[in-house]
């Protein structure tokens, strides 16, 4: 089967975020058994060795430099083309930045493939690569968007949880874009991956004609290996892409108002932020005792081993993440909230595979709970990292994606 991949994100290498991680392990996965075209775009941070890197993992690696961003303007040039993008963004029912990747030269290229009969199935993974489906491509190849998570959503939970970093901004593209972006594209497609049930249910509305597929995300078991001895001590560890709106704000909640609380109890308690490109507010928290922000770091998996809990107090978007099952799989007991452990049966009628914590107060409760027993520590690790082998390594989830993108084809 000859697949096209359209990511306007680099995928390489898979630790910068989320839809790094994804792309790349899907698309690694199904390199095995089919040809493999992608088309990607590079920014300033991209090296020419990790170029040649992406290109041991396809059959064919086509790369287009990112639009440049807008030189130093003066205040009234920057209003204006604020205006002018928000404007063209309501006329489109397309997000800004969306409209800011798009190439013609890209969307040359795919027509090409299209037209010329070039592929078998074009994925778009994430959804800001819709802008180059045309809808009447669905009845000449099959077009899966692996959709990450829903932009709607996403924006949405950020306003109710205050987290978001431009409310008025937001509250009007919500109302006047984005719900109406989903909707429009969603129907371009034969068909929609999502990573959770809960996007699902969010797509069903906009598209209950078709299938939807629910695919989470997995881990690298050789990448992320189960700790071979627990630690002990009072070391807290937090992961992720420091620049990412949602992890800043888990990082200041927890630095701010759970910390000082847990060191009432146990002053040595240490909080490590682990990830690269640390926002200023971020680096403003090393001031508080016990906070520790390390920027990126070699391995993420050495500092996960020496913690001796982690935790993931997101308070806002969607899916399932990463940064939970990599520590799952790497053995280190977990305290999250709802967020954090969206997509996972960790309680309840499920064995005990993480403590659930939303307020203050529940964190302090279940950390110092793990403090105080280690056999709970061995039983939360034992039992998630069983979890992780059997329903989320990226084997599992390359074997279904490759299933949906195979659909039309066993059909005819």
């Amino acid at each position: 089967m000859r697949i096209l991949m359209l990511s306007s994100t680099f995928p390489y290498p898979p630790s910068r975020g989320g839809t790094e991680i994804r792309t790349f392990n899907l698309l690694k996965y199904l390199q095995k058994k089919h040809f493999i075209t992608l088309i990607t775009q590079y920014n300033k941070e991209v090296t020419k060795a990790e170029v040649e890197e992406l290109r041991k993992y396809v059959n064919e690696l086509i790369v287009f430099p990112l639009p440049p961003e807008p030189k130093n303007q003066s205040s009234i040039k920057r209003l204006l083309a604020q205006v002018g993008r928000f404007t063209e963004s309501v006329l489109k029912a397309t997000p800004p930045n969306v409209l800011h990747r798009y190439s013609p030269a890209i969307q040359a290229l795919v027509d090409d493939y299209v037209e010329n009969k070039k592929c078998d199935v074009i994925t778009c993974e994430h959804s800001v690569n819709e802008i180059y489906i045309r809808p009447e491509f669905r009845n000449r190849v099959n077009t899966v968007v692996d959709v990450h998570s829903s932009i709607y959503g996403w924006v949405r939970n950020h306003l109710q949880m205050n987290a978001s970093q431009n409310v008025i901004r937001d509250r009007l593209y919500l109302s006047l874009v984005l719900q109406r972006y989903e909707r429009r594209y969603s129907r371009k497609f034969s068909h929609i991956v999502v990573t959770t049930e809960d996007d699902r249910q969010e797509f069903l509305s906009l598209r209950p004609d078709i299938k939807i597929a629910v695919i989470p995300n997995g881990v690298d078991l050789q990448l992320f290996p189960y700790r071979s001895q627990d630690p002990g001590k009072y070391n807290l560890i937090f992961v992720g892409a420091m620049d990412a709106s949602h992890n800043i704000d888990a990082a200041r909640f927890f630095a701010l108002e759970v910390l000082p609380e847990i060191q009432k109890y146990y002053p040595e308690t240490k909080f490590n932020i682990v990830g690269a490109r640390p926002a200023p507010e971020i680096l403003e928290l090393k001031n508080i005792p016990g906070v520790i922000v390390t920027g990126r770091v070699n391995s993420m998996v050495e500092y996960l081993h020496q913690a001796t809990v982690c935790v993931v107090p997101l308070r806002t978007g969607f899916g399932i993440k990463n940064k939970t099952l990599e520590a799952m799989a790497a053995g280190v007991p977990i305290v999250a909230s709802d967020r954090g452990l969206e997509g996972l049966a960790v309680d309840g009628t499920h064995p005990l595979r993480a403590l659930r914590a939303n307020l203050p107060q529940e964190y302090v409760a279940a950390i110092s709970k793990l403090f105080e027993h280690p056999q709970i520590r061995s039983k939360l690790s034992q039992n998630a990292r069983q979890l992780v082998e059997t329903e989320f390594t990226w084997d599992i989830a390359g074997q279904r994606y490759e299933q949906v993108c195979l659909e039309n084809k066993n059909r005819e």
